[in-house]
């Protein structure tokens, strides 16, 4: 009895939420314990970034997404562990959640390290797209920001020509994590010389 207990107590998904049930916007910041600015990780990975971030800033509420659910549970449980309680987690992929997303609700969004897709015959399948730029455009508040970073150089360039193209938004100096922020993936690509190329942006306040 006392080792099922445990079981159900290491296993409880206490941040992890349910998908919205219709895909509408979604008033995320209900399901905080306080009304703060929201930040959202988008593929947070294995949490180190969300995890640090979050415990570094509790004036903040912070939503992680990403399409593991494995990865979640275990963020969910390193978050309940800590005690940290300004995180939530959705699994979900990001071009589904961020039309949930409430109009100028978000004051950050970070895409650190996605899914490079290489070859140019995938380039459609690159999440920074100019429809990721107008979802993330209608959920972020005026002068919110996103925080780009991939260790891809040619993806990299890629990413400026989007954001670069878009007058609604502009450069800003690149986010710099600290070091206990800094993702698993910076983390092996640092150790093999594979220094990330960053790039920050911020939405006019006049939109």
């Amino acid at each position: 009895m006392v080792r099922e207990r445990v079981k159900n107590r290491d296993f409880h998904d206490v941040n992890l939420i349910p998908f919205p049930a219709e895909e509408k916007p979604f008033n995320f910041q209900g399901l905080f314990s306080l009304p703060q600015p929201l930040e959202v990780d988008i593929g947070c990975g294995r949490g180190r970034f969300l995890l640090a971030r979050a415990g570094g800033h509790p004036g903040n509420n912070f939503l992680g997404i990403d399409r593991s659910l494995l990865r979640l549970k275990k963020i969910d449980r390193k978050a309940t562990a800590t005690g940290l309680g300004n995180i939530r987690l959705l699994n979900g992929d990001a071009l589904r959640v961020l039309p949930l997303l409430q109009e100028k609700s978000v004051s950050t969004f970070y895409l650190f390290f996605p899914d490079p897709w290489p070859k140019r015959r995938h380039h459609h399948f690159r999440i920074v797209s100019p429809l990721f730029l107008d979802l993330t455009f209608r959920a972020l508040s005026p002068g919110g920001t996103i925080h780009l970073c991939t260790d891809h150089g040619e993806y990299f360039e890629f990413m400026l020509k989007q954001v670069r193209r878009d007058s609604r938004f502009q450069e800003v100096a690149p986010f710099l994590p600290t070091e206990e922020e800094k993702t698993d993936f910076e983390l092996i690509f640092r150790a093999q010389n594979r220094p990330p190329n960053r790039c920050s942006i911020r939405k006019s306040v006049s939109h």
